[in-house]
């Protein structure tokens, strides 16, 4: 983990490379389909969800969530990025999510630039990445 300096523009132009974003996309899509069926189960985007620890969490510090609560807020995500609803999610669905959370993020932040603590891995670290590349250019 590591400490960033993020805002909304950050993420929003992130997004908007589109070789950048959906090479990302691609990447850590394969690296959940750990069946390699080119889809994503209830299962596989399950860990993902848990990871992020957004809900057995408060400002990180760990609160004890009831486990029915918890499973119904996976139940609710996985519903989200399932678009057609068939049960599973393929790779244009995931980019369409993950984009449309990404923007509102963005738009949650706002213009003014806030310090965040961001796993290695994600995609906010890695947009923060990007643009630290831009400037160095």
């Amino acid at each position: 983990m590591s400490v960033e300096l993020l805002d909304g523009a950050t993420i929003v132009s992130f997004v908007e490379d589109e070789e950048a974003f959906n090479g990302l996309i691609h990447d850590r899509f394969s690296n959940l389909d750990t069946k390699h069926d080119g889809f994503l189960s209830y299962s596989e985007i399950l860990k993902e969800f848990q990871s992020m620890r957004v809900f057995e969490t408060h400002f990180g510090i760990d609160v004890k969530r009831d486990p029915d609560e918890l499973a119904h807020v996976y139940d609710s995500l996985f519903e989200k990025f399932d678009h057609d609803a068939n049960g599973a999610v393929d790779l244009e669905e995931f980019k369409m999510e993950t984009k449309r959370m990404m923007l509102a993020m963005a738009n949650g932040l706002g213009f003014l630039p806030v310090q965040m603590l961001l796993e290695e891995d994600s995609f906010l670290k890695k947009a923060v990445e990007r643009e630290a590349m831009k400037m160095n250019a």
